[in-house]
């Protein structure tokens, strides 16, 4: 099982980073604030976690069976 995602909307800035590189994971929603899309675990364990330490606002949550993973 792959790791799940989730977004801190309160912490979102929307700067579309996650979206850019990689639109089929990422999305904004109606607010414009980042939201992960089914199947955003395909992109695999090494890339998620990548994608988000380069979150400029760090809104971007990577959980590998409910813990969450340390992105330092």
């Amino acid at each position: 099982m792959g790791f799940e995602v989730r977004v801190d909307k309160d912490v979102c800035i929307s700067s579309g980073k996650c979206v850019a590189d990689a639109p089929a994971a990422f999305r904004f929603d109606d607010d414009e604030i980042a939201e992960p899309v089914a199947g955003v675990s395909a992109l695999g364990d090494d890339h998620l976690v990548e994608i988000a330490r380069s979150c400029p606002s760090g809104a971007i949550q990577v959980f590998d069976q409910g813990v969450e993973v340390t992105l330092d």
